[in-house]
């Protein structure tokens, strides 16, 4: 019987291109995918088949073939880019005489060594035993029947069973205590959402360069290299935007062609930050040939964990790389006479454009104006001063009674704090002070809607 290495990290690898042989852009991203594992390239097998096998996924002439490359080039671990069933997978293993790992379990290893937060290590280590639950019968083949015999009979459970047993009570163990950790996530958002701090989530497809636009707008330092899945944990920072407001920017897991559901489904807690997020920067590596199916494919992402209604901008990064000199690319809404920015040209390496990043999230996050005709007593007078000083009013006039009529014109937040400290609470509510016209326009065409 074959017996696993524990290691080996010399490996081969294997695409098969199911209609047509693969694409050069499919190769090259699974070499940097096992590049980032750790791996040791030593060769790369490719072929094209009509529809997987249901034994060995390849046919017999080309598992063959992987045999014999493995054992010319002395590699200690076959990767395949495809997600192989527990069968085809130990069925492999049995003919090559060599561990088998499939693009699911490559990508779990990849998280696996750069989850550094505790909610990382949980989300990965239930991802991974959720893909090991399906795979238990390969190791353990001699141990799937009880023996019988004097002094052999009886009660009890094979290896496989005990097994089974413990990954389902680590399985339930570890979702309690994401279940805690998504608490406090939930807590800390809804202190967000309570002093009304706009969240932006920094998404894209993996090295499109999310960590390095992370660190130049904040400063953070955060770790980004030119590899996949470099950033895995979610990190949040304060950036400072124009007129002295500020938001929170949040640096999520890239995405990837053929995204595991094992890895969706366990991260989902992360990438609530994206969908909890007021807006969506879309970052994209405006020097990929194949910038159009990325895009779609983290679309596809977004749609799965919901985001993807929420309000987006298109961030087309390394723009030096294609000769694009930074700009701002507008889009027209719906019968309004002005635009919202909606793509945004820059290199986040160099710096050149960030600034009209920065100005175009003010611009995309501008605060909610309220617009309202109020009737204030005398002895609001306090209240008079303070709208007069923040230039909030638009006209004021006496009532025979000695009150006053103010039209007033500010950002909500400031207006119902104003409200609240000075004894003008029913405006927190929308209401207003006197029987004045009760509301004319609630926002301007500044805010996100549309």
């Amino acid at each position: 019987m074959f017996e696993r290495p524990r290691s080996g990290e010399r490996a081969l690898l294997v695409r098969i291109g199911l209609g047509s042989p693969p694409e050069q852009d499919e190769l090259n991203e699974f070499e940097s995918l096992a590049r980032s594992a750790g791996a040791e390239v030593l060769g790369l097998v490719t072929g094209a088949r009509r529809a997987p096998d249901p034994r060995l996924f390849v046919g017999s002439g080309k598992a063959e073939e992987i045999r014999a490359e493995a054992e010319k080039h002395g590699a200690e671990l076959v990767l395949f880019d495809h997600a192989l069933s527990p069968s085809q997978e130990r069925n492999l293993e049995a003919l090559l005489k060599r561990r088998v790992l499939d693009r699911t379990g490559l990508i779990l290893d990849i998280f696996a060594q750069r989850a550094r937060s505790f909610e990382g290590q949980l989300q990965v280590e239930l991802a991974q035993l959720r893909h090991l639950a399906t795979r238990l019968v390969r190791g353990w083949t001699h141990l799937e029947r009880q023996k019988g015999g004097i002094g052999l009979r009886g009660p009890g459970e094979t290896q496989l069973e005990t097994d089974r047993r413990l990954l389902g009570a680590r399985i339930k163990t570890l979702n309690a205590r994401l279940e805690k950790v998504l608490t406090q996530r939930d807590t800390t958002r809804r202190v967000r959402r309570r002093a009304e701090i706009p969240t932006i989530a920094l998404v894209g497809y993996t090295n499109a360069g999310k960590s390095t636009l992370f660190n130049r707008l904040t400063g953070a330092g955060a770790y980004a290299a030119d590899q996949l899945f470099a950033t895995l944990d979610p990190t949040v920072r304060r950036i400072e935007l124009p007129d002295a407001r500020h938001a929170l920017l949040a640096d999520t897991v890239g995405f990837v062609r053929d995204l595991p559901h094992e890895l969706v489904a366990a991260f989902r807690s992360t990438l609530q930050e994206a969908r909890e997020a007021t807006l969506l920067l879309h970052v994209i590596d405006a020097a990929d040939p194949h910038r159009a199916e990325r895009i779609a494919q983290v679309n596809r992402v977004l749609e799965e964990v919901g985001a993807a209604d929420l309000p987006q901008i298109e961030v087309f990064n390394k723009a030096d790389l294609v000769g694009e000199t930074p700009h701002v690319e507008f889009q027209r809404q719906d019968s309004q006479l002005h635009a919202r920015p909606r793509r945004i040209w820059l290199s986040a390496q160099t710096g050149a454009g960030c600034e009209l990043l920065v100005e175009a999230l003010g611009e995309a996050l501008g605060p909610e104006i309220v617009r309202r005709r109020i009737r204030l007593q005398p002895k609001h007078g306090r209240a008079r001063a303070r709208l007069f000083e923040a230039g909030a009013v638009l006209s004021e006039e006496v009532t025979p009674a000695g009150e006053l009529d103010l039209e007033v014109s500010m950002p909500r937040r400031a207006f119902e704090s104003l409200c609240r400290s000075e004894g003008l609470a029913e405006h927190a509510d929308g209401k207003t002070c006197g029987p004045s016209d009760p509301f004319l326009k609630s926002r301007v065409p500044t805010s996100l809607a549309g």
